[in-house]
C-alpha cells in the first residue's frame, strides 16, 4: 500500500492510500470512524473505467501520524498530498460525510485540481443538533474505552442505516454487523469527531467551480435535509440526487450508491 509523508498541524503524517483501476483519476474520501476500505464496493464497480484512489485519513487505516488533535485543513492537505504522490494534476473527487466536507473544501480552495466533486451525506456547518450528536458520540467512545463496552458499535447502525436494513435484518445478522463494526473500529474516530465539531464551510461553497453533485440519503439521521439544502443553495449549479437509504448508504446499498456516483462521473469524464 503506497503512502506519502507531509507535515500537518502538530507533527508529521504518513498517509496511506489504495490505488486500483485505470482511466481518469477519482479520489474517494471516507467519513468518520472508517477508512479507505469503506469504498471497496464502489472501487470494484468503478475501477474498470477510473483509476481510483482511497486515502486513509489521519486516525484511520494504515496512516500514521502524531496522534494529537486534527484540523479540517490537515485532512484536506492529506488528500492533496496523496494526489500529488500519485502524480495527479487534476482528478474527480467524491466524499462521504466528513469526507464530503473535506472534498467540498478542497474543491473550493483548489479549483484547478478538481474536475468534478460529489458530496454524499455532507454538511455545510455543524449546527446545534449535530454538535449535540457528535458530543454524545464522543461520550460513548470514552465510555467504551474506559469500561470495555460496545456502545458505539451498537449505536452506529441505529444512527446510520435506513428502514430497508431494519426490515430485512434479524437478530443474528444484526449482531454479526455490530461485531464487525467493533472489530473494524478506527483508533482515531474521536479525533475525527472533534474535527466534525469545527465545520463551517458556508463561506467557501460559492467558490466551487467544478461540476458538483449533492448526493443525499432519504433517511439520513446524521446530516439531514436541512444540511443538503444548504449545500444545494451554496454550491453554484449543483446537481442533486437521492438514495433510499440511511447515512451509511455506501454499505446499506452499495450497488445503488455506485450507480448514482458512476452515472454522474461518466457525464463529467474529461471535464
Amino acid at each position: 500500500m503506497p503512502s506519502t509523508g507531509l507535515r500537518i498541524n502538530g507533527g508529521d503524517a504518513d498517509v496511506a492510500y489504495g490505488i486500483e483501476g485505470s482511466g481518469p483519476a477519482l479520489v474517494l474520501v471516507h467519513g468518520t470512524g472508517t477508512g479507505g476500505d469503506a469504498w471497496a464496493a464502489q472501487v470494484e464497480a468503478l475501477k474498470d473505467r477510473f483509476t481510483v484512489l482511497t486515502p486513509d485519513l489521519s486516525g484511520s487505516g494504515a496512516t500514521v501520524d502524531h496522534g494529537g488533535p486534527l484540523t479540517l485543513d490537515d485532512l484536506v492537505a492529506e488528500v492533496l498530498a496523496v494526489a500529488d504522490h500519485a502524480g495527479l494534476d487534476a482528478f474527480h473527487l467524491a466524499g462521504h460525510s466528513l469526507g464530503a466536507v473535506v472534498a467540498l473544501r478542497l474543491a473550493a480552495e483548489h479549483p484547478e485540481r478538481v474536475r468534478s466533486v460529489v458530496s454524499h451525506a455532507g454538511w455545510a456547518h455543524t449546527d446545534e443538533r449535530m454538535t449535540t450528536d457528535f458530543r454524545y458520540c464522543l461520550d460513548l467512545l470514552r465510555t467504551d474505552a474506559e469500561f470495555g463496552t460496545s456502545l458505539v458499535p451498537q449505536m452506529f447502525p441505529l444512527a446510520t442505516l435506513g428502514p430497508r436494513y431494519w426490515e430485512a435484518t434479524d437478530a443474528a445478522s444484526h449482531e454479526k454487523l455490530v461485531q464487525q463494526i467493533a472489530q473494524n473500529g478506527q483508533p482515531g474516530t474521536a479525533r475525527q469527531f472533534e474535527v466534525g465539531l469545527t465545520v463551517d464551510i458556508r463561506p467557501l461553497l460559492g467558490r466551487i467551480t467544478a461540476p458538483a453533485l449533492v448526493f443525499a440519503s432519504t433517511h439520513d439521521r446524521v446530516c439531514g435535509a436541512n444540511q443538503q439544502a444548504l449545500l444545494r443553495e451554496g454550491v453554484p449549479g449543483a446537481s442533486y440526487a437521492e438514495i433510499d437509504a440511511g447515512h451509511n448508504a455506501l454499505g446499506e446499498d452499495p450497488d445503488g450508491f455506485a450507480a448514482v456516483l458512476g452515472s454522474f462521473l461518466d457525464r463529467h469524464t474529461g471535464a
